[in-house]
């Protein structure tokens, strides 16, 4: 396969990026869409040119960390697929492919293709711990725990924090990224003693951080790779309006 490929380089965060055209050539349909780039990097290296500053750890779909912008599309055109887990195949012989970081106000610019995207540690970090003393670590048998609410932690636990949410969103909310966060923690015993302080503590960091608001788009949850649903958004708003009114009583 032969492609066109158009990729955004922008030396640090203070310059103003643009796009550059490069060929790629002998691309083979098995290859992943990060090992392209690798083969790609090769070449300029090669050339004596800079390489493509790009994201990237597990390769497997696990660690959220090859988030990229494919032709428009948060992690490309295949739906619940990684950006390491898209394969060539998708596309075809001549294609033009267009190269772009997720942007948003809380994903600061980096070099290239890579974005800080520290400002998801950050909410994590505000409710993403019990304070509570639960004693020492049971068996994991000896707890019981509905299966309706272990599925519900469990589909929630799924998310890699990856940021496709966000890339995708017109207002750039992270709200799909928080309420599986959210639902992780509190739909099991040890997280819902403190369930409605962490929802009103990540949600305020949420917005601390310059995330817009979910406007029910459902873009997020088209090109989330695990396919979180937006349900649990609809779960963390109850929960913070419930907070609200509990502290508004006290």
């Amino acid at each position: 396969m032969k492609l066109t490929l158009r990729v955004w380089r922008q030396r640090n965060a203070s310059e103003q990026g643009r796009f550059e055209t490069y060929e790629a050539t002998d691309v083979s349909p098995d290859m992943s869409f990060l090992e392209m780039l690798d083969v790609l990097n090769r070449d300029l290296v090669e050339r004596s040119e800079e390489p493509v500053a790009f994201d990237h750890d597990c390769r497997e779909g696990i660690c959220g960390t090859c988030s990229l912008v494919i032709n428009g599309v948060a992690h490309g055109p295949r739906k619940a697929t990684t950006t390491c887990q898209l394969h060539m195949r998708s596309f075809k012989d001549g294609d033009t492919v267009t190269i772009e970081p997720f942007r948003a106000t809380g994903f600061p610019a980096v070099r290239d293709l890579v974005v800080d995207r520290s400002a998801f540690d950050r909410i994590l970090q505000s409710g993403g711990f019990i304070s509570v003393n639960t004693g020492g670590a049971p068996d994991a048998n000896a707890l019981p725990i509905g299966k309706a609410e272990a599925d519900t932690a469990f589909d929630a636990a799924a998310c890699i924090g990856c940021g496709a949410c966000v890339a995708a969103c017109p207002n750039a909310a992270a709200m799909l990224f928080v309420s599986a966060k959210i639902a992780h923690l509190s739909h099991l015993p040890q997280g819902a003693v403190e369930h409605e302080q962490r929802v009103v503590r990540m949600v305020h960091a949420m917005d601390g951080e310059g995330f817009g608001t979910c406007r029910n788009y459902y873009e997020c949850e088209a090109v989330c790779p695990k396919e979180i649903p937006v349900s649990f958004i609809a779960d963390m708003n109850r929960g913070y309006l419930k907070a609200a009114l509990t502290a508004a009583s006290d």
